[in-house]
């Protein structure tokens, strides 16, 4: 299979060269900065992008460029901060800028370069020059290119803009080509894995599904795989995936925990083993987790009491397998590929910005080997894989749901009373979003229930009733995310049927606050 081996030196868009990358049909994977020539060789790659990064080239603890990477005889791509390693490190001049460079350029084609070719109808002249529009994002600047370089591109604040040495393939630019703002920035890429690169398109979702299915048999061989099923679409596409591969050998468990969405346990299972013939044990703790919930309005206690509870009773099951004399050597996890690239930052092991375990403690505790399906997927690729399974869309573009389920949506202490009255006003949330196209136009849509009461007035009679919170928000990955602006029309009848429909609530309100400073889950 072709690769590209993505060097990070920490920009904040470097998993979009990778998804670019990926959308063009080549496998990419990214790598922190301390990865050496030596270890990339190994990866046998097809090439190398040097990515973007916030630091300044030369000065303290700066990311530097292992020169090993340019002997690999393969072609070099410097984005921002990589194109100004290579010229530092070639013999090119740097020059640090007196304010940064944040927004859109018109980029000037002063030279021929494979990188414009096939691009030419969609540039835009100006005074006569072709130009395109295009992204930067940097502080220093390239004054001199390397010698054996040629200068392929400027914009009104940069003599070199876009650089390149084809005799030894190597390209630089000072843009983003990997971000949506640069109009022409996705065929820049496309033509430096195929125009130079000359890479074969070999990365596809039924390609990866074969390889996987294949793996996966290899890997457990006559043993048995344990997955915890919680319905979205990560677990569940694993779930089927390994299915797929080792057939009723996967057992999966899936566990009611007293806080999930109406209907949402007996509709999950019923579907999964109806259509798809899973080995699957539903399991009711409803009233085991309820119980330990009462009274708890802090949401941290509310995560643990979930989670260590899931553990419990997970393990509990896990335990009842092992006791018919089946041999399980695996727990399935749904680890998705920015998973791992958050759990080592930019800088290495020395600077991790998460470790991540989708089920904490878990395989330690029960001495199992992780098998992880999915560690190479984007979210997308995960709905593609999916597709690809069969898996419905009802299941596939489901919106994100916390692990502590409507625990940290009822805001305050948990009663049964309290989120009967959430799961009534949440499918109204969820219906009204399908019906007016709206459901797959934005992230995440779902209702709040606050701690408290408000005076109303229904009939000729005065109320004093609980209060939902709609949060509805645009986001591409969660870390950041922007309230929607919906309809009216839509708010309105959202609004008004919770109000008339569900018992106990006389007040609605719209959350207009973003992520950052806020969370899009109120706890």
């Amino acid at each position: 299979m072709s690769k590209v081996v993505i060097i990070d030196y920490g920009s904040q868009v470097t998993q979009l060269i990778a998804r670019r990358v990926r959308e063009a049909g080549v496998y990419s994977e990214i790598h922190p900065c301390v990865t050496t020539a030596e270890q990339v060789a190994a990866m046998k790659p097809d090439a190398v992008i040097l990515s973007g990064g916030p630091a300044s080239v030369g000065e303290k603890d700066a990311p530097a460029l292992d020169r090993g990477l340019l002997e690999l005889g393969v072609p070099v791509l410097g984005i921002c901060y990589g194109m100004q390693l290579l010229a530092h490190n070639l013999g090119g001049e740097l020059a640090q800028s007196e304010t940064r460079e944040y927004g859109p350029a018109d980029l000037e084609f002063t030279g021929g370069s494979p990188l414009w070719d096939g691009i030419g109808d969609d540039f835009s002249m100006s005074g006569g020059r072709k130009t395109s529009r295009v992204w930067m994002s940097h502080g220093d600047k390239v004054k001199t290119p390397p010698p054996g370089f040629s200068v392929t591109g400027r914009t009104s604040t940069l003599d070199v803009a876009a650089m390149q040495d084809e005799a030894r393939r190597i390209y630089a630019l000072q843009f983003h080509p990997e971000v949506s703002h640069s109009a022409d920035g996705e065929a820049m890429l496309r033509n430096f894995l195929f125009r130079v690169a000359k890479i074969e398109a070999d990365w596809s979702m039924s390609s990866f599904v074969d390889r996987v299915v294949s793996q996966s048999r290899e890997t457990v061989g006559d043993g048995h795989v344990i997955c915890a099923l919680s319905g979205g679409v990560d677990s569940t596409v694993v779930a089927v995936l390994l299915h797929k591969a080792i057939g009723h050998r996967l057992h999966c468990i899936f566990v009611d925990n007293g806080v999930l969405r109406r209907n949402e346990g007996e509709e999950v299972v019923s579907y999964l083993r109806e259509h798809f013939d899973l080995n699957l044990k539903y399991v009711q703790a409803a009233d085991l987790f309820l119980e330990r919930l009462e009274g708890v309005e802090d949401p941290e206690k509310k995560r643990k009491i979930i989670g260590h509870t899931f553990i419990e009773v997970f393990d509990r099951e896990a335990q009842a397998i092992k006791a018919q004399g089946v041999k399980v050597d695996f727990l399935a996890q749904g680890t998705l590929y920015p998973d791992v690239i958050e759990s080592v930052s930019h800088k290495g092991p020395s600077a991790v910005i998460k470790s991540h375990h989708n089920v904490g403690g878990l395989p330690e505790k029960m001495n199992m080997k992780l098998i992880e399906p999915l560690r190479e997927l984007f979210k997308d690729e995960v709905r593609k894989v999916g597709a690809e399974l069969g898996i419905p869309d009802s299941i596939l573009w489901r919106h994100p749901f916390p692990g502590p389920g409507l625990a940290i949506r009822v805001v305050g202490a948990i009663t049964r009373e309290r989120l009967d009255i959430l799961r009534r006003a949440d499918v109204i949330v969820q219906e009204e979003l399908k019906a007016s196209g709206w459901y797959r136009r934005v992230w995440q849509g779902f209702a709040v229930l606050l701690p408290l009461k408000t005076v109303g007035v229904m009939g000729d009679g005065r109320t004093y009733e609980h209060v939902i919170a709609l949060r509805i928000v645009d986001s591409v990955d969660a870390m950041t995310a922007d309230w929607t602006r919906l309809p009216p029309e839509i708010t309105a009848r959202i609004s008004g049927r919770i109000i008339n429909e569900v018992k106990g609530v006389n007040r609605v309100v719209y959350d207009v606050s973003s992520k950052p400073p806020s969370t899009i889950e109120w706890e």
